[in-house]
């Protein structure tokens, strides 16, 4: 089952053009790799009046919008990190963790302003968009693209973006100045590394540190990440490998690949594990701020 696991999220990616990943799980077989889309931030407003009452339909949009004015957000998505943040209790939630938003609840709801994400929630907002709401469709697939977002919801809500901003600042302060040779593994079967045009790809930008793919293209249906042979990453020969857990005990199977133990990643025992949130998919800002705590502390690790 997990053998298939990029192999279909590639099918769901062209048929729905998914992008934000609906919930945090052990099991990620099922969690989207974010890809490019439309330009980030698109926003289609009925308004430059600020909004009181707020949908957010990511968990990191729900994030942010409730550090930026915790009382105008009224509905959220029924993902496991929504679920797991006791902030969002008795808040309606109006998605299921693999399922679309459900219209009549958002309408329902009232709100002026509903938030969603790039290629996914598409269609909701057209029709949201045809009843005269507010709507913002959103990407983040970069730094800069973050930092654009809060500012862009910040003024929506007639908030203050700057302390976010400065939080963010804090993510990368302190940097130990390392440009490893670093590849992001996502999966085995195939084998998925993110590239420049990816969230992965532009965090291991903002720490310096130089992605082996970052200037590769491939014929992965996932934009933004590329498919590798194991002869491409013997020819690379990273000093450092970042494993994202997927749940299927990935560290193990690649240890039963012949060419595994020929890296010198490998054999100076640099190979880490990373959550998926943080480090492939935004998720939230803690899990932000634990992928760059976590990327830090390998920094400064000595070899």
């Amino acid at each position: 089952m997990h053998k298939n696991r990029f192999f279909r999220l590639a099918v769901i990616f062209l048929v729905s053009l998914a992008f934000v990943a609906c919930g945090a799980t052990t099991n990620t077989q099922n969690l989207p790799i974010p890809t490019a889309s439309p330009p980030a931030n698109n926003a289609a407003t009925t308004n430059s009046e600020t909004v009181q009452k707020v949908v957010a339909l990511t968990p990191l949009t729900a994030d942010i919008i409730y550090q930026l004015d915790r009382t105008k957000i009224v509905g959220v998505s029924g993902s496991k990190i929504i679920s797991n943040d006791s902030r969002f209790k008795g808040i309606t939630t109006v998605s299921g963790e693999q399922t679309p938003p459900n219209l009549e609840k958002i309408v329902a709801l009232k709100p002026d302003f509903v938030v969603g994400a790039a290629g996914f929630h598409d269609k909701t907002m057209e029709r949201l968009q045809q009843l005269g709401i507010k709507t913002l469709l959103t990407q983040v697939k970069s730094w800069k693209a973050l930092e654009e977002l809060t500012v862009n919801l910040a003024r929506s809500l007639d908030a203050d973006p700057e302390p976010l901003l400065k939080r963010y600042q804090t993510f990368l302060a302190d940097i130990p100045n390392r440009n490893y040779s670093t590849l992001i593994l996502v999966s085995r079967q195939p084998i998925l590394s993110p590239n420049q045009t990816s969230w992965a790809g532009d965090f291991l930008q903002q720490f310096k540190l130089k992605n082996l793919a970052a200037q590769l293209q491939g014929t992965s249906p996932l934009r933004g990440y590329v498919t590798l042979s194991p002869e491409k990453i013997l020819q690379a020969n990273p000093e450092i490998i970042l494993l994202v857990d997927t749940g299927d005990q990935i560290l193990e199977k690649f240890k039963s690949d012949s060419f595994w133990n020929q890296l010198q990643a490998v054999k100076n025992n640099r190979v880490y594990i990373f959550d998926y949130y943080g480090l492939v998919n935004p998720g939230s800002i803690d899990s932000i701020e634990k992928a760059c705590s976590q990327l830090k502390q390998i920094l400064e690790t000595k070899t």
